[in-house]
């Protein structure tokens, strides 16, 4: 396996922007880091989960992948557009309802329906897992460090959150438009 193009692939495709690490930006912007922890262990358990299941249905997939690869990719550019949407037009309030939406639960299941992951987690598999190792415990073990990888990615977007939030907060609206645009930026990528 080419270690050094692996985990240079796995770097960029896991720190650059996406659906998990803006909202784990914006979930400890608004609530702080301590309380976007959970959001960010889901992301690692469900980036897990996704990665075994590319693991054991690669080939499987790959029959099927062109028929369903639109559905997905619009299903999923629908769901970062919501997300935009609900950054905009976020209120200060803290909620006990809005606090629910910065849980593990939610984390976990943004991983299945954010294409850029289940494309990252195909592509990885398929690319640099299989070829080399096919064993059960090969597998497994990838997929914890991918899942790491994942949280890893995630709590330091929303450490980046945490750190400066005075001064996003000072300037909310402009934060959040510039979230909003980056998630829609997101979306719009998968077709192009």
């Amino acid at each position: 396996m080419p270690i050094m193009s692996f985990l240079l692939y796995v770097f960029v495709a896991s720190f650059t922007p996406g659906p998990n690490n803006i909202m784990a930006m914006v979930f400890a912007h608004n609530y702080g880091l301590k309380k976007t922890i959970r959001f960010c262990l889901g992301v690692g358990a469900g980036f897990f989960i996704i990665m075994m299941l590319c693991s054991y249905f690669n080939l499987l997939l790959k029959n099927y992948i062109p028929k369903i690869e639109l559905a997905m990719s619009v299903i999923g550019a629908v769901y970062m557009i919501y997300l935009a949407v609900k950054i905009i037009t976020s209120k200060d309030s803290k909620s006990e309802g809005d606090k629910k939406n910065n849980s593990f639960t939610t984390g976990m299941l943004l991983q299945f329906i954010n294409p850029k992951g289940i494309l990252y987690g195909l592509t990885v598999v398929a690319t640099f897992i299989l070829p080399f190792q096919s064993s059960t415990i090969s597998i497994t073990l990838f997929s914890i460090f991918l899942g790491f990888i994942g949280f890893l990615s995630t709590f330091c977007w929303g450490m980046f959150g945490s750190v400066f939030q005075k001064f996003l907060s000072k300037y909310k609206n402009q934060f959040n438009i510039v979230m909003a645009l980056l998630l829609v930026y997101v979306a719009i990528s998968i077709f192009i």
